[in-house]
């Protein structure tokens, strides 16, 4: 790069963090005309067009992505010996998106929302669509500031911090067939079985494990979501292997009868991550901070109990 200040990569990353030249210039209070004369010396510095309008926003060219995600790291570091950053719950407006699903929201999102209410007022907590096989680019691109699931390694650039260990169980309804006895794997193979797919595909934990034994279960039906789950299992025959917070933190939970696999599965681990570059954000280690407290109020007080 060549005649590039670091107020033009200022206003590169709100541009990029906002998606909206009005909404950037509001953010480094500045005029509109100001941030697109500072777009049009970008694209004159990079030899790109950067962005091109899409809708009430703008859309980056495949180079501003990977331009903004060169920098995010020497921002930080840069923003961080020049000026601290000073985090305060009480006065914060930060936003932080969260990719979750619904299972853990479900139960976390009431307890977070009445410390927030208490203590931080004006943060914002925004859940964003999940899928284990898309957290490293959400991350990266800074889709999302956290994300939380059975994560695995993504490599040196993402964090992971292990939450709460929980074990799968069976649930159905409480007068089903086959809760009036112990469940063989004769039973769990035979009977039809509801999956929450969050990626829309048929085969899931259970799936694979039963592979390995050169056995396969019926899946007769899919949900996308596991708030669903135990309404429909009410309302049917079907069974559904699931963590067991699933059933114990759900409003129909106590209708639900719950029972061992008879097959062996490992425990469920749930994880966050977060890119390093937030590794030294005050507001950011506030929000794991109180991400962790939280999970442990729910998930591990279980274990303890």
């Amino acid at each position: 790069m060549k005649d590039v200040d670091l107020h033009l990569i200022s206003i590169f990353d709100a541009v990029m963090t906002e998606g909206s030249v009005t909404k950037a210039a509001e953010r480094l209070a500045m005029t509109q005309s100001a941030v697109s004369n500072a777009i049009a010396r970008m694209r004159v510095v990079w030899e790109d067009p950067l962005f091109t309008r899409s809708g009430r926003g703008i859309k980056p060219s495949a180079k501003a992505q990977a331009l903004w995600r060169e920098i995010q790291d020497p921002l930080v570091q840069i923003r961080t010996a020049v000026s601290p950053v000073k985090f305060d719950p009480a006065t914060s407006t930060r936003a932080f998106r969260v990719a979750v699903t619904d299972y853990l929201s479900g139960a976390l999102w009431p307890l977070l929302r009445g410390h927030v209410e208490k203590y931080a007022p004006g943060v914002r907590i925004l859940a964003v669509p999940y899928t284990s096989q898309e957290t490293g680019r959400q991350l990266r691109n800074n889709d999302a500031d956290i994300c939380m699931g059975g994560l695995q390694p993504m490599g040196g650039d993402i964090r992971l911090q292990r939450l709460f260990i929980e074990n799968w169980i069976c649930a159905m309804r409480s007068k089903h067939p086959l809760a009036n006895a112990g469940l063989t794997e004769e039973d769990f193979l035979n009977a039809d079985h509801l999956l929450v797919s969050l990626s829309g595909s048929p085969v899931g934990f259970a799936d694979t494990a039963l592979e390995r034994l050169g056995k396969r279960r019926r899946v007769a039906m899919t949900l996308n979501n596991f708030s669903g789950v135990p309404a429909l299992l009410l309302a049917s025959d079907l069974i559904s292997v699931l963590p067991a917070g699933v059933v114990r933190t759900h409003a129909l939970g106590k209708q639900i009868h719950s029972c061992e696999v008879p097959i062996e599965l490992p425990p469920f681990e749930c994880q966050m991550a977060w890119h390093t570059r937030n590794d030294r954000d005050p507001a950011h280690r506030w929000m794991r901070a109180l991400i962790t407290q939280t999970c442990d109020r729910i998930w591990n007080a279980q274990v303890t109990a």
